[in-house]
């Protein structure tokens, strides 16, 4: 991986922040923790994480420091009241820590199976009854196909 404090500055369009700032630190700590979430999500779906390519890994750690950088925190507005003079200001909220958005996950290949759309519609070819209690959750066969190989209980012809 190859990104790094500059490479965030440059997609930024600032100056790189000056070796061993706090600026050039907490940009360091938030390209850990992307590449750590990163990581985490590969080990939790039994995907190598040296199996992902590093152009979209790079792509997807920078755009989330990125994101980071510009809403650090979850403020949405501020105010400040000096005597009789107000001034607030408005900000798009952030979530407050470095987070990686779902069309992320799924340029990385990193996308939970276990969605709705996961579920397999096409019904398998099975002797069980449609009614048999097996298709209904249960841990026993209520149509006999278990004992004879074909239905025999519940209206079962042979």
């Amino acid at each position: 991986m190859t990104v790094t404090p500059a490479t965030i500055a440059v997609a930024l369009g600032v100056a790189a922040p000056e070796s061993g700032s706090i600026t050039e630190q907490q940009w360091d700590l938030w390209i850990d923790d992307a590449t750590m979430l990163i990581e985490l999500r590969a080990d939790q779906l039994g995907v190598s994480f040296a199996g992902i390519g590093e152009a979209k890994l790079d792509y997807v750690v920078r755009e989330a420091v990125v994101a980071q950088v510009k809403k650090p925190d979850d403020a949405t507005q501020v105010s400040i009241t000096v005597d009789d003079g107000t001034t607030s200001r408005s900000y798009r909220s952030g979530k407050g820590r470095v987070s990686i958005l779902d069309e992320w996950w799924t340029l990385l290949g990193l996308t939970d199976p276990s969605g709705a759309f996961a579920i397999d519609m096409v019904p398998s070819s099975t002797m069980h009854l449609p009614w048999c209690s097996l298709n209904f959750g249960a841990n026993y066969c209520s149509c006999g196909v278990d004992i004879a190989g074909y239905p025999i209980f519940e209206g079962g012809e042979l």
